[in-house]
């Protein structure tokens, strides 16, 4: 039997068109929600980027559109639509941040179960955030890495969470958490040392949940 290699090629080119436009359209309308923040069409969009979430940073460059877009899509859209749960969510709450917020100085005592355990001295925003976590029923964890939010979601069970960091490192978690609801802040400074997030933006988000 004659393999067909001339319909094999054209199904694969309209699949290709059909994949590129629906990462394209998955763009546009996320892009619009991020704009106006008003969510349109949330899981459609939040499956084709996930899916396709490399081939849409390529799109992106073709187009010399900013590398992160996809990312920030990904975060404000899955915000849009977790920021209900977030709120009315009950039990233990946890803020997560990156251990590069920590200064140069820090001398905080790393715990292999929770990350780094901060005393608060002053040196940088991490101690701010603490205070105003306590008051607001948070529990703030400075880890390491991606493995520590999975200890600490087993041993602690937080029922609901805000993650700081970096965008692609934020869209990634934020989809491998998902079966909470979190609220992501991403840096505004990023890097692997003396990072910087708006303090003000974290201690809202953790005021909308005693309003």
């Amino acid at each position: 039997m004659e393999i067909p290699y001339e319909l094999l090629g054209r199904i694969f080119v309209y699949l290709l068109l059909f994949v590129l436009l629906g990462i394209v359209l998955a763009l546009l309308v996320g892009f619009y929600s991020f704009k106006k923040k008003k969510v349109v069409f949330p899981n459609f969009v939040l499956f084709i980027l996930y899916l396709f979430y490399s081939p849409a940073k390529w799109i992106c460059s073709v187009f010399s559109i900013r590398d992160t877009l996809v990312d920030e899509i990904l975060i404000e859209v899955r915000n849009a639509v977790m920021l209900d749960d977030f709120i009315n969510a009950k039990g233990p709450r946890a803020v997560f941040l990156p251990q590069c917020m920590r200064h140069a100085s820090c001398r905080a005592r790393c715990d292999p179960i929770i990350g780094y355990e901060c005393k608060q001295c002053g040196l940088c925003d991490i101690g701010a955030i603490c205070e105003a976590a306590g008051e607001h029923g948070f529990t703030v964890y400075v880890i390491p890495g991606g493995s520590f939010v999975k200890k600490i979601m087993k041993a602690h069970r937080p029922t609901s969470c805000i993650g700081v960091a970096c965008y692609d490192e934020l869209s990634e978690s934020m989809e491998e958490i998902s079966f909470i609801p979190v609220q992501g802040i991403c840096l505004l400074r990023d890097g692997c040392f003396n990072t910087k997030v708006d303090v003000a933006e974290v201690i809202d988000k953790m005021e909308v949940c005693n309003v």
